[in-house]
């Protein structure tokens, strides 16, 4: 009986394991030849280029837009002895011995003319021959040749050139009417952007180079208005003047400068810049600019914290030149500009700019504060002179090392100040916090802590004070500018 039990269960247990297997093998048939059912991974070579928007080819863009760029050849001419056969007429030893010495020997040398010849780029903006390039390929120049995509040349006239911002609009006088680029909206290109740049690059013309967007707003020290477009569109010698087109093959740029030490870093006028200026050159020749008569600065750690300013957001006045502006509408030496016109103002390039945009005559709402407490003024804006600039960046810390004495007489007529302008530092402490931030001998302590001084016991006072606090701030004249400075010590 036992033995036929166990015979039974084997059986059973036989019969099991082959249905187990018949069961698996027919699931394995139907996952291989049947939907799962489960959602589909999709992996990265399953996306499409539409989706990431890359262009398949520049081809067509660049076969649409080139026609509008053009080649600008200049000459300028030079003076020069010639005698000893080195260019320019310069001999090597001439700045050792001088041009007397080897007039002695050879006579008085005549002056021959030398040619100086340089390329550069530029674009189409309407048929009958304005062209946009850059200031610095056709300024001194005696004569500028610029070959349209058909191969002719014209030459070229200056109609108006702004070495600020390096914009020039000249002018050819074409046989007929002539392509055109399309100028786009240079505020709303974002980084990342796909962008080609056309230009003559050591003379090799038409040359088309793609990249796209790296950055915005960039200042590298170029002048006051930097604002400039960051682009990895390969930029070479030859390329200035030239566009930097957006894939609609809108203009967004004028192709400016490069960084020699880098490859694919190369900068670019914003399109907007030009545009806004383009009226003034045309009928004036040069730009007009608007202007306060302020002298500004960024807002450091430890002045914020002297005048209990939360952030460092806005623009320090530190000077209100007397009867401009600013000057009739109100504002003072200490205030902080933190909006002009609705647009929030976050440091003095963002004011510099905002101002030089602004129309000579207008009338403008500034807001800031004096003291932690809301301000506001109506500004009549006027025409920029040439008076010092707007902006003195100022990033100090620091403190004490500071030896300074009373105004004389003799001192007031040498630097042409009065005598109660503050007092003047004579001696700053090697390695001292003073010394760090940037005070120099014959600086002018106008102010310790937004108190005036004008004498060496003020100026001890509030010195006395100072060193309580471990802190102190100074507005500091230097020559014809003002500006703060905060030192501090833990």
């Amino acid at each position: 009986m036992e033995s036929k039990n166990r015979k039974t269960f084997f059986m059973f247990l036989m019969a099991f394991l082959v249905a187990f297997f018949i069961v698996s093998f027919v699931e394995v048939l139907r996952s291989s030849f049947l939907p799962s059912g489960a959602p589909e991974i999709q992996t990265a070579s399953a996306v499409s280029s539409s989706e990431t928007n890359a262009p398949g080819s520049f081809s067509d863009l660049a076969e649409r837009v080139k026609p509008a760029v053009v080649n600008i050849s200049t000459t300028k001419t030079f003076k020069g002895r010639n005698g000893l056969g080195m260019p320019f007429g310069r001999s090597p030893f001439s700045g050792r011995f001088g041009d007397d010495f080897f007039e002695h020997f050879f006579g008085d040398i005549p002056q021959r003319e030398f040619k100086q010849r340089s390329l550069g780029s530029g674009f189409i903006i309407s048929n009958d021959g304005y062209i946009f390039t850059n200031n610095h390929v056709v300024e001194q120049t005696d004569k500028i040749l610029v070959k349209v995509s058909d191969g002719k040349e014209y030459e070229a006239k200056i109609i108006g050139t702004d070495a600020k911002t390096d914009i020039a609009l000249i002018k050819i006088k074409p046989d007929n009417s002539l392509p055109f680029v399309e100028i786009g909206d240079s505020d709303v290109v974002r980084v990342g952007e796909w962008v080609i740049a056309i230009g003559n690059p050591f003379g090799l013309e038409q040359t088309v180079t793609a990249g796209i967007v790296s950055a915005k707003g960039r200042v590298i020290g170029a002048g006051a208005y930097d604002n400039f477009i960051q682009t990895d569109a390969s930029i070479n010698p030859g390329n200035s003047g030239g566009p930097l087109f957006n894939m609609a093959g809108k203009v967004i740029g004028i192709n400016t400068a490069i960084v020699a030490q880098g490859q694919g870093i190369g900068f670019a006028i914003p399109v907007n810049m030009a545009k806004s200026i383009l009226a003034d050159l045309k009928t004036k020749g040069k730009v007009t600019r608007g202007w306060l008569g302020i002298s500004v600065q960024d807002i450091s750690e430890d002045i914020a914290k002297n005048l209990n300013h939360k952030n460092k957001k806005g623009a320090l006045v530190s000077d209100v030149f007397k009867d401009d502006p600013a000057d009739k509408a109100g504002i003072k030496v200490g205030d902080i500009i933190t909006e002009i016109n609705g647009k929030s103002i976050k440091d003095t390039h963002e004011l510099l700019l905002t101002i030089a945009s602004l129309h000579v005559g207008e009338k403008v709402l500034i807001k800031g504060l004096r003291d932690g407490k809301e301000i506001s003024f109506q500004v009549a804006v006027a025409e920029r002179k040439d008076k010092p600039e707007i902006a003195l960046v100022k990033k100090s810390k620091g403190y004490f090392g500071i030896a300074a004495q009373e105004i004389t007489k003799e001192i007031a007529q040498q630097l042409g100040i009065s005598r109660d302008t503050g007092v003047i530092v004579t001696d700053v402490e090697e390695g001292s916090p003073a010394d760090d931030v940037g005070i120099q001998a014959q600086d002018i302590i106008v102010q310790v802590n937004k108190i005036k001084v004008s004498s060496m016991k003020q100026y001890n006072t509030e010195m006395a004070k100072a060193a309580e606090k471990k802190s102190v701030m100074f507005l500091i004249k230097r020559g014809k500018s003002n500006f703060y400075v905060a030192l501090h010590i833990e």
